[in-house]
C-alpha cells in the first residue's frame, strides 16, 4: 500500500474526538494536496513518456518529471506521516517506511540538482 493510501485509509479508521480524522479539514487538505502531488507527477511522466515514444526531444521533460516527482513523493510521505501522527513513524505502519524509501529517490538516476542543470541549460541553450 502506497502512503497516500495508507493515508486515507488510517484518516477514515482512526477515531479522535467521536469522529473519523478525515472528518477534520486539515487532514481533508493534506489527503488532497497528496492527490495533486501525484496527479501532477503522473502528468508530467506520462509526457516525457510519450514524447520518447514518439521520437521526440524529451530531456527536459524527463528531467522535469524526475525532479517534481520525486519531491512530491517526498511531500506526500511526509503528510502521510502527519495523518498517521505519532503512528507515522511506527515500524508497523507502511508509511514509515515510504517515507525513508522515497529519500532515496531525489539522489539516484541522476540527483535531482543534476537534473535541474539539465532543464537550465535547455531552458537557456
Amino acid at each position: 500500500m502506497a502512503a497516500q493510501e495508507a493515508a486515507v485509509s488510517y484518516a477514515k479508521e482512526r477515531i479522535q474526538f467521536g469522529r473519523p480524522i478525515a472528518d477534520f479539514q486539515a487532514i481533508k487538505w493534506m489527503l488532497a494536496d497528496n492527490e495533486i502531488e501525484l496527479e501532477a507527477s503522473k502528468q508530467l511522466t506520462l509526457k516525457a513518456a510519450w514524447l520518447k515514444e514518439n521520437n521526440r526531444p524529451f530531456s527536459q521533460e524527463a528531467s522535469m518529471a524526475k525532479t517534481y516527482t520525486t519531491e512530491a513523493a517526498g511531500r506526500v510521505c511526509d503528510n502521510a506521516i502527519q495523518v498517521h501522527g505519532g503512528y507515522g513513524y511506527v515500524k508497523e505502519y507502511p508509511v514509515e517506511r515510504h517515507y525513508r524509501d522515497v529519500r532515496v529517490t531525489r539522489i539516484y538516476e541522476g540527483t535531482n540538482q543534476i537534473q535541474r542543470i539539465v532543464i537550465a541549460r535547455n531552458l537557456l541553450g
